[in-house]
């Protein structure tokens, strides 16, 4: 099989010094540094006795020494200089590591003394604050660390001089320091023990596929599935992107791990340069859509929301199809407006060549689905992926030899550099909101401005995660976003399911209790259908203390547990947003330095291409594509599928050829009649058949023109 050289995936990180990764014995040390990481972390999550609190503390010392010797403090000039940054860049990582050895020592002296700090105590906990936010500094820029200030000062001092709902009465310091790192909260709290486990796990074993060449046969394969199609360097570039999200969940890495290949071929092929690196940087997007890693972002949800994680994966795949399609069709469409089907294909590989050379790659990804769906935990089932990357390898003709595992152990750990302190650094905020009440706070408030609306709710998160996003990476976004938002979100949509249920006279009879006990006199209007705001209106004489309980009453665990899944899934989808929105688009920047066109106006274009960030979200709340059967799930995708291709026309104003524009109007209203969830197959196959009429009259015209040009 012939392969292209596709450079390193790696995750986003900011500031890496490639002259200490260079240097000699530096160079070394950093080598073996990152692989001793990474067998601990292996340890940590198979045969590891350690408590939670000692092992995120462990996690939080080895990942500070591996930031605080590979992304320097700061850049100097002068050979003097940079060793001086780099003998305070190694007092650093040393103190980092003696925080976390200290707090696994004198833990039980802490509490021994009823949790009361000593000096050394004070000082600990002081400097492993300061030392994750110089990190985060470091890896992320400034905007997280002050974040994170704002939040641990609101606690301890100026959020008792705020008035109103977000007032706050204050903690003393002592609390607050024993809360953020002592007491295993904090940096040290659930989303410390999600980073050492299942992330970390999960970069692990995309770095050994990588290592492995499983890149290689990916770009490979991709080229052979869409190459031969028309505009296919331009699927090549959706396709390979989905296969390499599928594992390393980071939108940076796959814009730059792909799009050196993938741009060029897109290019070539006819292409405007723009739109080759929109469509790259939409594409790498949906890197953090695809299971099963979504960077990070499914191991987040599952901690959040108590559902499996092979749950999760399981309803997030139909929806990030959708999505790589929805990118597909603006490839398509522009295919067709800029004559790129006649593209070389002869280069596109063949499938039985590939697959006879790479076939082994597709094994781990098998062998780690049929982990989960035996029962083996995710750090379980990646650990055995892993292992089985090794196996795989020796069916090749270059297998992984004791060298390429070292490699692909110390890439892992570079890897997840990054992530490790941001997630770290996270913790803070989530503590602080947890600490305060204030997500309840903000949830209300969003519900008090959306008046009961469900969708403009939608759209001020859409608001505050692209904000959000201009600061935060997409995963910190989440976080944030979800733990502040999603009750409101999840409120609402099961307040929609009981409104439902209500209009058709369905109530259970353990809910109708509670209307007995809130508003009696109303009880005998439950026998009967009603309309939607005779509905509402009787729902809202029952009282918020209720309304949980009337929730629980009225619907089924199942449905509830998923009605969760689908809000923190639409807040998931809308974070990722940052990436392709100006101001602030990294993805769509990284695709423009490859394609050396404007970075605004490649942001545009990107942005213009991720629409299906904003439409599928809508399908999560107000269709079953989620949280339905599975007939009704792949019902709401097929129509979907031909909606969005109905809408993306109306945008572009071209099909197989071009629409006059009467024409592209009409696209809209075809489009939205498969979207709408009105629950009527009769409006959903009209609105089908009208758009599969106009595309077989646009094919029949775009061969028309081109017979004529000819």
């Amino acid at each position: 099989m012939k392969t292209t050289p596709a450079p390193e995936v790696r995750d986003e990180e900011v500031g890496e010094a490639p002259e200490r990764l260079a240097h000699s014995w530096l160079g070394r040390g950093l080598f073996a540094l990152t692989i001793v990481v990474s067998l601990s972390h292996l340890y940590f999550n198979t045969l590891g006795t350690l408590s939670e609190v000692w092992t995120s503390a462990l996690h939080f010392g080895m990942f500070g020494l591996l930031c605080a010797l590979s992304v320097p403090m700061l850049k100097a000039r002068s050979a003097t200089g940079r060793r001086l940054v780099l003998a305070v860049d190694v007092l650093l990582g040393l103190a980092a590591l003696g925080c976390a050895f200290y707090l696994i020592g004198f833990e039980d002296a802490l509490y021994a003394r009823g949790v009361r700090f000593s000096t050394a105590d004070w000082v600990v906990s002081i400097l492993a604050l300061a030392l994750v936010l110089e990190f985060a500094r470091r890896t992320t820029g400034w905007f997280i660390p002050v974040l994170c200030l704002v939040a641990l000062t609101y606690v301890a001092w100026w959020g008792r001089h705020v008035s109103g709902v977000f007032g706050f009465p204050g903690l003393n310091w002592e609390t607050v320091l024993y809360r953020s790192y002592m007491g295993g909260e904090g940096m040290l709290g659930s989303i410390a023990r999600i980073s050492w486990s299942y992330v970390f796990m999960f970069i692990l074993f995309g770095a050994f596929l990588v290592r492995s060449g499983a890149g290689d046969f990916i770009i490979e394969l991709a080229r052979c599935a869409a190459g031969r199609f028309v505009g296919g360097p331009g699927f090549v570039a959706v396709f390979s992107s989905g296969l390499m999200g599928s594992v390393s969940g980071s939108s940076v890495a796959n814009t730059v791990s792909t799009g050196v290949i993938t741009i060029p071929l897109m290019r070539k092929a006819g292409f405007p340069a723009r739109f080759a690196a929109g469509v790259e940087a939409a594409a790498s997007t949906g890197g953090q859509l695809m299971p099963p890693v979504m960077g990070a972002g499914a191991f987040i949800m599952a901690s959040y929301t108590q559902v499996s994680y092979l749950t999760i994966i399981g309803v997030a795949a139909l929806p990030a199809l959708l999505y790589f399609l929805s990118v597909a069709m603006f490839v398509r469409i522009e295919a067709k407006r800029s004559h790129t089907e006649e593209v070389e294909v002869a280069e596109a590989p063949r499938l039985l060549e590939v697959l006879k050379g790479g076939w082994h790659f597709l094994l781990p990804l098998v062998v780690l689905v049929a982990s989960l769906i035996y029962g083996f935990t995710p750090t379980y089932a990646a650990g055995i992926a892993i292992l089985s990357v090794v196996v795989a390898s020796w069916l090749s003709k270059s297998p992984m030899t004791p060298r390429a595992i070292f490699e692909a152990l110390a890439l892992g750990s570079r890897n997840m550099v990054t992530t490790a302190i941001l997630l770290l650094t996270v913790g803070l905020i989530v503590n602080v909101v947890s600490t305060t009440g204030i997500g309840n706070t903000f949830s209300l408030m969003i519900t008090d401005w959306a008046g009961g609306s469900l969708l403009i709710t939608i759209v001020l998160i859409a608001v505050a995660s692209l904000v959000l996003g201009m600061g935060l990476p997409v995963t910190a976004a989440y976080i944030v976003l979800g733990t502040l938002s999603a009750p409101a979100l999840y409120n609402l949509m099961a307040h929609g399911q009981l409104v439902e249920l209500i209009m058709a006279g369905d109530l259970p009879e353990q809910a109708r209790a509670i209307f007995m006990l809130a508003a009696p006199e109303h009880l005998e209007a439950l026998n009967a259908p009603m309309d939607a705001a005779a509905a509402r209106e009787l729902l809202a004489l029952v009282p918020d203390d209720f309304r949980g309980q009337l929730y629980e009453q009225a619907l089924s665990p199942h449905t509830l547990t998923m009605l969760l899944v689908a809000a923190h899934m639409v807040i998931f989808w809308l974070s990722q947003d940052s990436n392709v929105t100006p101001p602030v688009c990294l993805t769509a920047f990284a695709a423009a330095a490859i394609a050396q066109t404007p970075q605004m106006r490649t942001g545009f274009t990107a942005w213009k291409i991720a629409k299906g960030l904003y439409i599928v979200p809508l399908l999560f709340v107000w269709s079953p594509l989620i949280t339905g059967s599975p007939l009704e799930m792949l019902s709401v995708f097929a129509f979907a599928l031909f909606g969005i291709y109905a809408i993306i026309a109306g945008l572009e104003g071209y099909l197989e050829s071009e629409l006059s524009w009467w024409l592209r109007l009409a696209m809209f209203p075809i489009g939205a009649l498969m979207l709408w969830p009105h629950g009527e197959l009769v409006l959903d196959l009209l609105g089908l058949a009208l758009f599969l009429g106009i595309l077989a009259w646009s094919s029949r015209a775009g061969r028309a023109s081109r017979q004529a040009l000819a």
